[in-house]
């Protein structure tokens, strides 16, 4: 048994936990804007986005380092992870997501890269808000790409001793 595969499918589902409930408070928030008009609430949607990708990218580091054993370096690393996870290897993993995913979590990182580099009351409610409502979908499909990679990890486990062959 591998136990680093199992240690590596424990830590993602805490963080597939963490992540619920980040969509939540952004859904949460984004209603609390509309209805009270308090551009506050916003800034808690913007940053609640932030983390939303900031936790997916933290899974695909894990797994880059943990089963990979290459995380990208070099200036654009976040996009190269992205495309990293889409990605099969062969002999060591299928993609972790799929290319529809990638495109969408790559609207994510963005905005995450606008919210570090701008001051929040300039953030735009229009450019937020088709994140805002594809949130949960794409949350969803996370889920399930992210079970089925957690499915491979478990069977692997079972199968391999972490030796190479």
């Amino acid at each position: 048994m591998n136990k680093k595969y199992l240690a590596l499918a424990g830590r993602i589902r805490e963080e597939l936990v963490e992540l619920q409930r980040v969509v939540e408070r952004v859904q949460a928030g984004w209603e609390r804007s509309k209805l009270s008009g308090d551009d506050f609430y916003l800034d808690g949607v913007a940053l609640s986005l932030h983390s939303f990708y900031s936790v997916m990218e933290k899974i695909f580091e894990l797994i880059a380092t943990t089963i990979d054993q290459n995380k990208p370096d070099g200036e654009n690393w976040h996009q190269a992870l992205l495309r990293q996870m889409a990605a099969e290897i062969k002999l060591v993993r299928p993609p972790v997501i799929s290319s529809e995913s990638r495109n969408s979590l790559d609207e994510y990182r963005g905005f995450r890269h606008i919210v570090r580099n701008v001051y929040a009351f300039h953030l735009s409610p229009a450019k937020m808000e088709p994140l805002v409502i594809n949130l949960p979908e794409i949350f969803e499909r996370m889920e399930e790409e992210i079970g089925e990679f957690l499915s491979f990890l478990e069977t692997r486990s079972r199968n391999n001793t972490g030796k190479k062959k």
